[in-house]
């Protein structure tokens, strides 16, 4: 398997496979729980970003095209028509609505997808007031971020010894995104399904539903409990969503075959 790609929980007779990217900072097992939660109705994958767990000696990526070249070559290989879902939360959504547009320009567009935790490519990044950017935040500062945010414990962040692994992957995730330039081009014919946590204190609900402009196809956006990290608490909810976007694919496929008759 490739170093891009992990499958926690296999299940190779699936009808269909979901793709996860991590949040900036994060690992594969961040979605370790959305994994298991969704083995069965599909074959989950994660994306590993390089600089960090088993790849720590690697270089981190410096482009959002490196990402998405890289996982869509790992894809390839495991099976190109594969139907394909693709989940991305916080910087994961930037990356894996990069991969959907690059597979709907290829001619094999994704079965949908989610985009959590993240604001519209539309809307224009603005810095925190009084803040500098968060790939050049000394020690300190990008600590009390990272509390802010929650998605990590604070004896982690306490610790002296856990920290210079911990934040260099944070710096530089930090530092694709704030290099990344959004190019518009033609909307996606996917379903967008858009989540978003009602209490987040970097990405408001507002910026969350401009997400709708970026599809032809349907688009819902789902206003959840809790701040940055709501996921890991809405686990059931989040897991009946893609179900519900298979289901939708199944139905399609039905008619087609109806209409060929």
């Amino acid at each position: 398997m490739s170093e891009w790609i992990r499958c926690f929980h296999p299940a190779p007779d699936a009808r269909a496979r979901l793709v996860c990217f991590p949040h900036a900072g994060g690992s594969a097992s961040s979605h370790h729980a959305l994994s298991a939660a969704l083995t069965g109705a599909v074959e989950p994958l994660v994306v590993q970003y390089p600089g960090r767990r088993e790849r720590l000696r690697e270089p981190f990526a410096e482009r959002a095209d490196e990402v998405v070249d890289a996982v869509l070559g790992a894809l390839r290989v495991r099976g190109a028509g594969t139907p394909t879902v693709l989940f991305g939360h916080s910087m994961g959504a930037v990356l894996a609505f990069e991969t959907a547009r690059r597979m709907s320009a290829e001619g094999r567009p994704p079965v949908a997808l989610f985009v959590s935790a993240a604001q519209a490519p539309s809307v224009a990044r603005r810095p925190f007031a009084g803040r500098r950017p968060v790939s050049e935040m000394p020690d300190r500062e990008l600590v009390a971020y990272m509390r802010e945010l929650s998605g990590t414990a604070d004896e982690v962040l306490s610790s002296p010894d856990l920290l210079p692994l911990i934040l260099p992957p944070v710096r530089a995730d930090y530092r694709l995104l704030e290099r990344h330039v959004h190019r518009p081009g033609p909307p996606l014919d996917c379903p967008v399904v858009a989540l978003a946590g009602d209490t987040d204190p970097r990405v408001a609900v507002e910026n969350v539903r401009p997400w709708e402009s970026e599809t032809r196809g349907t688009f819902s956006c789902h206003v959840l409990p809790g701040g940055h990290f709501f996921l890991d608490a809405h686990l059931s909810y989040v897991t009946e969503l893609v179900a519900s976007a298979l289901r939708g694919q199944d139905q399609g496929l039905a008619r087609l075959r109806e209409q060929g008759r």
